[in-house]
């Protein structure tokens, strides 16, 4: 059949099809609500089947006599289309139409001279052509076959007939010559040259098509139109007999479908797939390739999940296109927006195009996979989106030491990257302090949330209201740490940082902490407790993502027990797809996910627009705000205090100096803006302080020992 492909595989008998299956034909349904934006499709592709239809009528196919044939309900197509009932819609519309014929007409402008001389050597090949048939007409080409293989008086008898049909096929191509020769020779002596060039142009394109190649477009196409494979149920059935799934031929080993049957979804197909009992979905799963091999399809075109009603059903979803080769783009956190830490942060979309989420609050998160696979950028996708939460603080650390991660300085309460010393102290140091203090947060929040009245905390737990009230201190906190398996193997010290995190990801995302951790090592680390302390807090995390992996063992392990057996193997992913991964845990599904981008320059952008929110709301603290360290950890509003002496309010500037005289060893560097941000984090408000004729910010005295009772 012209335009399509032959099977190369026997298409197998008619099979029996459980409950409400519709053998369709094509997965595009005809009565579909949804009119493709035709500006779009026709600028990239359009659908074009590359297998023969099955023989036999369409419908369904049932067990045997006397089962009811299920009702097809009937679907009306909108009279307007949904994107044209709008003047928005008509005009993107017009637009893509518009954008679409200029490109066309540019394209082919430019080829025009091409064309041209393209055209004339078809055209004289058209009047070969003609010639060429013409002269096989008249010498009764079509009978010499059976000449040859004719016996002496059947040849004599077909000779003597091509004669005769000779002499009459000779005299009419003769006329025809005398007369088309008379019509040149009057057009040539009687009439003007514009006869001659209506004459030429209406033969022209007559012979041009005439002499066109066959089997190919004479001229290149402006745009590129790809295909991809249109599914059915027999094609389906092929592939898993193909793949040793079933057997067509006996009735206990036939691969049967459940309602409501094969359906288009998103840009691909799904259906629901009930193996021969004995075969569950470890064995889909093991024959994913072979299945893809009998669809004629790529490997990462091919998914398979678990359907929670039987060990030997799942759902089978066929992608037109390799979805996976499709980047996303740019993350929409570059609109550089506050976001809220108590919504899901965007990590990217699916393998059918639809937003995939990540629930942060009460969570923690693990990332896994090889280097160079997006992983580092994937995590720093979730820390860019706690970031330009004013009132969440971020702890970020990376052992590695990548340029990645240093930005994150202008946000974060406390940061560390590398391992050597710094101006702020020894890294591992400096992490065991912040984890420190966020344990003893911990269990400082989980005692007076139990201690508040209802009317405040109405379930005993954190809640947006207090998170964001200053006046209980108990913010949202992001630790990051990026290769966090460095900080198991470094002595003495990765005993406390191992049972410091352990605690973290057990008990502190109840308490308004999350933790975010990657590694590239997730198999363990270390030895001894350590070894088991690494575990620990690795099998804690809530929620799992694991980009590409060396192995189903290690997919596994990232993705937590069980994943494999589910059909999530994140070795299969191909290498040159970055930054596509395997979420789990975040919600009922497991999708593959194609994750936003967010390079250098777009993160650092991002944290300059995050550190502006929070100097606008009086969040800055910690080492963003040029703290140090030792800083932080001090009793701040009692050192202002100290220092105010007998005025009623000090500005910011004159506060600043005060405190680096009187303490030099804790506030030597402070700055009015650090101190500032430090003191309205506590509750103090800025308020205007006239002082010697001038007027600044600052704060008052009162307002200071109300926030310090």
């Amino acid at each position: 059949m012209p335009g399509r492909y032959a099977a190369e595989a026997p298409v197998p008998a008619r099979h029996p099809l459980e409950g409400d299956l519709i053998m369709s034909r094509e997965l595009e349904p005809r009565g579909s609500d949804q009119e493709p934006d035709q500006s779009a499709s026709m600028d990239t592709s359009f659908e074009v089947a590359i297998d023969d239809e099955p023989d036999g009528p369409a419908g369904p196919v049932h067990d045997g006599p006397g089962l009811p044939v299920p009702s097809v309900p009937v679907q009306r197509l909108p009279v307007i289309p949904d994107h044209l009932r709008t003047i928005a819609g008509i005009r993107k519309e017009l637009a893509g139409v518009t954008a679409y014929g200029r490109h066309v007409t540019a394209f082919h402008g430019v080829r025009s001279p091409w064309y041209l001389l393209l055209s004339l050597w078809m055209a004289f090949n058209g009047i070969r052509r003609a010639v060429t048939a013409l002269a096989a007409w008249w010498w009764v080409a079509e009978s010499s076959q059976h000449r040859k293989t004719a016996d002496a008086e059947q040849w004599l008898k077909l000779h003597e007939h091509a004669r005769r049909v000779r002499r009459t096929r000779g005299t009419v191509v003769a006329a025809g010559t005398g007369a088309m020769a008379a019509g040149c020779a009057a057009l040539a002596l009687a009439c003007p040259w514009w006869a001659w060039a209506l004459a030429v142009a209406a033969a022209f394109p007559v012979l041009a098509w005439a002499g066109r190649p066959h089997g190919k477009p004479a001229f290149k196409a402006a745009v590129t139109r790809p295909r991809f494979r249109l599914l059915n149920a027999d094609i389906v059935l092929r592939a898993y007999y193909a793949a040793g799934l079933g057997h067509p031929d006996k009735k206990d080993q036939q691969v049967t479908f459940a309602a409501p049957g094969m359906a288009r979804d998103g840009e691909g197909s799904r259906v629901v797939v009930d193996l021969p009992y004995g075969k569950g979905l470890d064995d889909a799963v093991q024959a994913r390739g072979k299945i893809a091999s009998g669809l004629d399809v790529s490997l990462s075109q091919v998914f398979i999940h678990r359907d929670p009603t039987s060990h030997r059903r799942h759902v089978l979803w066929v992608a037109d296109r390799d979805p996976l080769a499709v980047p996303v783009g740019r993350t929409p956190l570059l609109a550089c927006k506050p976001t809220d830490i108590w919504k899901p942060a965007p990590l990217g979309l699916d393998e059918r195009g639809q937003l995939v989420t990540v629930p942060l609050m009460w969570n923690s998160v693990l990332v896994g996979a090889l280097p160079r696979q997006g992983k580092t950028f994937a995590t720093r996708l979730l820390g860019l989106y706690a970031a330009l939460d004013p009132y969440c603080k971020l702890h970020v650390f990376d052992p590695s030491g990548k340029p990645d991660w240093r930005k994150f300085a202008l946000v974060a309460d406390s940061c560390a990257f590398g391992l050597t010393p710094t101006r702020d102290g020894l890294p591992p140091e400096i992490l065991l302090a912040t984890l420190k203090s966020i344990a003893e947060d911990v269990q400082d929040r989980y005692e007076r949330l139990s201690a508040m009245p209802t009317s405040v905390c109405p379930q005993g737990k954190l809640t947006p209201e207090i998170a964001r009230d200053p006046r209980f201190g108990m913010p949202v906190r992001v630790l990051l740490l990026d290769e966090f398996q460095e900080y198991f193997d470094l002595g003495d010290i990765s005993k406390e940082i191992a049972k410091a995190l352990v605690f973290l990801t057990k008990v502190a995302p109840g308490a308004g902490v999350i933790v975010i951790d990657a590694t590239q090592k997730p198999s363990g680390i270390g030895s001894g407790d350590v070894a088991k302390a690494f575990n620990s807090a690795r099998d804690n995390h809530q929620i799992r993502f694991s980009l590409r992996t060396s192995s189903y063992s290690v997919s596994e392990t990232v993705l937590g027990q069980g994943a494999y057996g589910e059909g999530l193997d994140s070795s299969t992913l191909l290498p040159e797809y970055k930054g596509v991964g395997m979420l789990r845990g975040a919600s009922d599904a497991s999708p593959t996910v194609r994750t936003y981008l967010a390079d250098h320059e777009d993160a650092e952008k991002i944290l300059i627009a995050a550190r502006a929110f929070r100097e606008r709301a009086g969040t800055l603290s910690g080492m963003a705000a040029g703290e140090s360290p030792e800083t932080a950890a001090m009793d701040v509003l009692g050192d202002v205090l100290a220092v105010f002496g007998g005025e009623p309010g000090l500005q910011w500037a004159e506060l600043a100096e005060r405190l680096s005289r009187a303490f030099p060893g804790r506030w030597e560097d402070v700055t009015k803006d650090a101190l500032s941000a430090r003191c309205r984090a506590l509750g103090v408000p800025s308020v205007d302080v006239k002082r010697s004729g001038e007027v600044a910010k600052g704060c008052r005295r009162d307002d200071v020992e109300r926030c310090h009772e």
